[in-house]
This record gives C-alpha cells, structure tokens and sequence, in this order.
C-alpha cells in the first residue's frame, strides 16, 4: 500500500509557467518585514522596547507589593 502511494509521486511532474510572475508588493531586505519601524525614527527603538520590557516586569512585583502592604506583612 505505501509502495503504490511512494510510486504516484514519483510519477507526478511539475513545470513552471511560461510567464513571469510579479515580485511581492512589498519591498525586501533587513527591517521591512518588522511591523514597525527601526531606522530612522524620531525616537530610538531602543526605548520603547525597554520601557515594555521594564513595565511587563516590574508590574507583578508592584502588584505583589501593594498586596503584601495591604496584608500588613510590610
């Protein structure tokens, strides 16, 4: 039963199309496939990467401490 199955594929043939087929609409090379921008930007990327990264941090500790101060641990 595999043997048949394995024999099919080999049978099949694939050719390309005489025409040219158009490129992607957009445009390719480092940085264009990110959802936003790197270069050139008014403000760093860097800081707004590391303003996310600190707040989705520093969150759970801020939420830990506010219930630890209403439970009169501190």
């Amino acid at each position: 039963m595999l043997a048949r199955a394995f024999q099919r594929q080999a049978v099949r043939q694939f050719s390309a199309s005489t025409k040219k087929l158009s490129g992607p609409h957009f445009p390719e090379g480092a940085y264009n496939n990110l959802p936003f921008k790197v270069k050139n930007r008014k403000v760093p990327y860097a800081i707004p990467h590391l303003i996310f990264w600190i707040l989705g941090g520093g969150i759970p500790f801020f939420a830990v401490t506010v219930q630890q101060k209403r439970a009169g641990v501190w």
